[in-house]
């Protein structure tokens, strides 16, 4: 059995990794690669496969750079079948709407034509088979499982079987630190596995702590009259913070000032979440059967149309804006960030990786000045990190990940991760856990 890392290596974005018996090939995620741009250009070159080989694609969970080129696979060839979870296959398809226009923008940047449109996504769509968790399936000769990862509501690790050899694919794996969703499935056989590693080389703040500072942060940008600023994901990191909001509201931690949802996506994949409560750990089930729905609260206002969005700007008074995306490379914040950065009673928040050279990371590391919409900003307003409230997995959580399965493993291949967190993650596997390790470069293949 052949295994190439055709991306996610030395990369946190762009995961794509090629499976393939005599017989059959499959990929398992199939990812856009961002960073600077929110689609860098070399997701425009020539595949580096045939898309009408592929049998099947696995999808663990709905972020662009797992699922980004999935409607260009389809375009260019691929008639087989996706299989994921109930919850990712739909949100990927809103998560794929919503990418094609801003595609379409990068592509224009790019002097290039965008490689997939509406027609594609919603002809892929047809072919998109949806699996319960622990329930296994075929898929020609090989034997695959869900397990899961406790990164984002539906998300999945992989154990796939074939030729005598059992193969595990992390996923990105979730914070075990309280969570809406329920917590990571540790796997205790393989005879091979891949771990992403995006935050491999660091440890998160622990609950209580970065619940501290969320609020210490709020007061402090709120006692300034100031605006808080947090570039958000929509997915997950939105849902945990309204939650979390939700929470210091209720018990008075905070000032009652106006919380505004900027991102039409959040509030449409919100709806989601609200579909698949059964995902959701026991007891905030039981809080929502109670009657509080976690994701509203008084002072929220959400603000879908591009007109209520604009009105935001005309309220003067301290407020809390979180809006998309993540990275600051496009969306809603970017006008936000526009207005504020340059204010310094006003303050910025980041809850979430920010990748290498993206706005985000820009900002996150201290940069004097930055360029939105063509116009250069200066950077005066204060600046936050709180990796507690990352879905990802610290270093401490990867490594007991992979302990639980260090008496059957022969390699374990570190992936998703920028390359020196990608180092140091494997490093520490294989010194605290006698674990061989390695880093796979970009297009490499292993024979297992």
């Amino acid at each position: 059995m052949k295994l190439t890392f055709y991306g996610g290596a030395e990369s946190v974005t762009g995961a794509q990794y090629m499976l393939e018996t005599e017989e059959e090939k499959i990929l398992i995620e199939c990812g856009m690669k961002q960073g600077e741009d929110y689609c860098e250009k070399n997701n425009f070159e020539p595949l580096p496969y045939k898309p009408n080989e592929i049998k099947a694609v696995i999808i663990t969970h709905a972020h662009i750079d797992h699922i980004g080129m999935l409607p260009r696979l389809f375009r260019e060839g691929f008639r087989g079948e996706i299989y994921s979870t109930d919850p990712t296959k739909d949100f990927s398809e809103l998560l794929l709407l919503d990418s094609a226009d801003i595609l379409r923008k990068e592509a224009e940047k790019h002097g290039e034509k965008p490689f997939y449109e509406e027609k594609d996504i919603n002809s892929l769509m047809k072919n998109w088979k949806k699996m319960e968790y622990y329930q296994p399936f075929q898929i020609g000769k090989y034997k695959i499982e869900f397990k899961n990862a406790g990164h984002i509501l539906g998300s999945a690790s992989v154990i796939i079987e074939a030729e005598n050899k059992k193969i595990v694919f992390s996923g990105d794996l979730g914070n075990s630190e309280p969570s809406i969703i329920k917590e990571k499935d540790y796997i205790k056989e393989a005879d091979y596995a891949l771990i992403e590693s995006v935050y491999g080389s660091r440890i998160h703040e622990d609950a209580d702590k970065r619940r501290d500072m969320l609020e210490d942060f709020v007061e402090e940008v709120i006692n300034d009259e100031g605006t808080l600023l947090i570039p958000t994901f929509a997915m997950e990191r939105t849902q945990e913070l309204l939650f979390e909001f939700d929470n210091l509201i209720r018990k008075g931690r905070i000032p009652k000032v106006p919380i505004y949802l900027d991102s039409p996506l959040a509030i449409k994949l919100t709806t989601i979440y609200k579909k698949y409560r059964n995902y959701f750990r026991e007891e905030i089930a039981d809080k929502i059967k109670l009657g509080d729905d976690i994701f509203d609260f008084p002072g929220l206002d959400a603000t879908l149309t591009h007109e209520e969005s604009l009105k935001i700007d005309r309220d003067k008074g301290p407020k809390i804006i979180m809006a998309g995306s993540g990275m600051s490379q496009g969306g809603r914040i970017l006008r936000h960030e526009l207005n504020y950065l340059s204010d310094s009673k006003s303050g910025i928040l980041f809850a979430g990786y920010q990748a290498e050279g993206s706005l985000g990371r820009q900002i996150q590391e201290g940069k004097n000045k930055v360029v939105i919409f063509g116009k250069e900003v200066e950077v005066k307003c204060k600046i936050k990190n709180i990796d507690g409230y990352s879905a990802h997995a610290d270093q401490r959580e990867l490594v007991n990940w992979a302990r639980e399965m260090a008496q059957s493993v022969k390699i374990i291949f570190v992936t998703q991760g920028d390359k020196e967190a990608a180092e140091v993650l494997a490093t520490k596997i294989k010194d605290e856990l006698a674990i061989e390790t390695k880093v796979p470069k970009p297009k490499e293949e292993v024979v297992i």
